[in-house]
């Protein structure tokens, strides 16, 4: 495989940033997965750790160095990271758990497969469109299919940030797959959550990727959509890589996995580490006990569910 990758999260104007993010990949196989968490003081930020820290790491546990059967990885994979919430719920006696929204997409033997559930959204951009987006699971999408609300409408609604499906919280989540899609060379997939699409809209964003590295278009694009957000800019996060077919080629700033060893992977992820800086006068509102405590009972969760 080659490619070229880059990520970014930023806490915007918040106080936290409960978004989380992460790339891992072997010789043969490539993971994203980006998560919004969603719930009070802590909680979504642990939601949204489970399920990237869990999908992570059980993509490594089973990408040796490719896995099985993608599609059932991914089944397993997002509906154990939600039990994983729900279990860590449990055992905080919490009145509900935390939720968090998810995407996560694996590409390997040239095929991308993903799965996601609420709106944080993948795109795949081909020669300077949208070939294909994921459809979010929220209230002004339903009422956009129903002829309710169009685009302009939506972006204004009162509850465009109210979804139905999430991994956590009370309900299972309704978890939409993919169909094993062919990428071609030039492709980039994108996996962002609402902090950058909402102020950025699909037009600003094919535009800011379109005939540039991806390493200097995420960041610049990050600045645009916080600029657009103004003084109510949320947590932003996104994951974009370009796929090149000629493995050939030289790039300094590709990675060729072909020298990769079979039992290798090369790892991502943000931690609560990564996500307590932030912009100027930021102040991030819990203490190191508080995150050293929740680093503790985040592996006990995943680690019940890991086999």
């Amino acid at each position: 495989m080659k490619f070229t990758i880059f990520q970014e999260s930023r806490v915007g104007r918040r106080k936290n940033n409960q978004d989380r993010l992460a790339y891992c990949y072997s010789s043969d196989a490539l993971l994203m997965v980006i998560a919004d968490g969603m719930g009070g003081h802590l909680h979504g930020e642990v939601a949204a750790q489970i399920a990237v820290q869990f999908i992570t790491h059980a993509f490594q546990r089973e990408a040796r160095p490719m896995l099985a059967d993608p599609s059932l990885f991914l089944s397993r994979a997002l509906g154990n990271a939600h039990n994983a919430i729900l279990d860590y719920a449990f055992d905080k006696q919490l009145p509900e758990a935390p939720r968090t929204t998810v995407v996560a997409c694996v590409v390997q033997e040239g095929f991308a497969h993903w799965a996601h559930a609420g709106d944080s959204r993948l795109y795949l951009l081909r020669q300077g469109r949208v070939a294909v987006q994921t459809r979010d699971h929220s209230r002004v999408q339903l009422m956009m299919d129903q002829g309710l609300l169009d685009a302009e409408g939506a972006a204004r609604h009162p509850g465009r940030n109210r979804i139905y499906s999430c991994l956590g919280g009370s309900h299972p989540p309704q978890i939409e797959f993919s169909r094993r899609t062919a990428l071609r060379d030039g492709d980039i997939l994108v996996l962002c959550t609402d902090g950058v699409w909402g102020p950025l809209g699909n037009e600003a964003l094919v535009s800011g990727l379109a005939g540039t590295n991806v390493m200097d278009a995420v960041p610049k694009l990050m600045n645009l959509a916080e600029q657009m957000a103004g003084p109510s800019c949320d947590n932003l996060s996104m994951i974009a890589m370009h796929w090149e077919t000629d493995v050939t080629a030289v790039g300094t700033e590709s990675v060729s996995t072909e020298t990769l060893a079979l039992d290798s992977f090369t790892t991502r992820l943000d931690t609560f580490d990564n996500a307590r800086g932030g912009g100027a006068g930021n102040k991030y509102d819990l203490t190191d006990d508080e995150i050293e405590k929740a680093i503790a009972e985040i592996n006990a969760a995943i680690q019940k569910f890991s086999k």
